[in-house]
């Protein structure tokens, strides 16, 4: 296939119509990449990418030149754990300076609401009260260490602002940066995420799913934590064991938490979390990329991946980001 061809591709989710969600910013990217859904392609073998999110177990079997799965956003987990995807398929995920900014508001909300306890003014406000909480009892920011768990482009974006409000942060790294950032320490190696753990006040986890993520969230974890400690669970709902967050709660050892990502999504209506009044429940809407970047990326991948190049955004399957 010569590089100034149309590549082929195709809609892979079991969850989304990607074509509904994304036509308009894949219009202007017609003359280099086309998709289509499975069911409107006469020759699977020439579909040479796939843009995906949570596809099936055996949505990759039909294209056997297929060399590149691409997420519609910054996470691939679903992508790298499906059975059917090629060993020798490239992966890609979207790399956005803004969903890193709109990811930074969205924690940077959500630790005011832990550290002024923010729920105690709309039950009030709800029952037309005028009930001042106790400022003593309040510790200023530079006094309540956020932890950050995941320090890519998330987690870097969510620093910075939470430090411009004067909050102290402790990351934990795989190895720490060269370069100081103000108002930022960093916790690295093996124990990393403990380590933070057992210094943050708030807790703000951003990590990716990997083998070694999966279920750190539990209660040996959270007893780690100094007492009537919060969470921020941004990351993967699997990185939480979901009884353990309860446990904890009820203990003492947790105040509260806010909980945007979970197993099961939508989370069913009868699942407890929702009538928990210490947790605020978020429907997946952190952070979204932005749906021009992510076409102006994948039309940018397919054409690297033809001309036998290696894209800018392509994740390291072995470590899942």
């Amino acid at each position: 296939m010569a590089e100034q061809d149309v590549i082929e591709g195709v809609f892979l989710s079991a969850a989304y119509d990607l074509r509904e969600i994304f036509a308009e910013a894949l219009a202007p990217h017609a003359d280099k990449i086309r998709l289509r859904h499975p069911h409107e392609i006469d020759d699977p073998e020439t579909i040479r990418f796939a843009l995906c999110w949570r596809p099936a177990d055996d949505a990759f079997l039909p294209y056997p030149n297929l060399r590149l799965a691409s997420s519609i956003a910054a996470g691939v987990d679903s992508i790298i754990s499906c059975p059917s995807l090629p060993a020798d398929a490239l992966v890609t995920r979207v790399r956005d300076e803004d969903q890193g900014d709109v990811m930074a508001g969205f924690a940077a909300w959500h630790v005011v609401w832990h550290h002024r306890n923010m729920r105690h003014h709309i039950v009030h406000e709800a029952k037309h009260e005028w009930a001042r909480l106790i400022s003593a009892r309040m510790k200023p920011p530079r006094e309540t260490p956020v932890g950050i768990l995941g320090f890519g482009l998330m987690g870097r974006a969510i620093a910075r602002a939470v430090t411009a409000m004067g909050f102290p942060v402790v990351a934990a790294v795989r190895n720490a940066p060269r370069d100081a950032m103000p108002g930022v320490r960093f916790e690295s190696g093996e124990g990393a995420a403990e380590r933070v753990a057992e210094q943050a006040a708030i807790l703000i986890n951003v990590l990716p799913l990997t083998a070694q993520t999966r279920g750190l969230l539990d209660l040996d974890f959270f007893n780690r934590m100094p007492v009537g400690a919060a969470l921020i669970q941004l990351g993967r709902g699997e990185h939480l064991i979901e009884a353990d967050l309860l446990k904890a709660l009820d203990s003492g050892r947790l105040s509260s938490a806010s909980l945007d990502v979970f197993d099961i999504e939508p989370l069913p209506a009868e699942h407890p979390f929702w009538a928990d009044e210490r947790i605020l429940v978020t429907p997946h809407q952190a952070s979204d990329c932005s749906p021009r970047r992510m076409a102006e990326q994948l039309a940018r991948a397919a054409r690297d991946v033809v001309a036998g190049r290696i894209p800018e955004t392509v994740v390291d399957r072995a470590n899942g980001y």
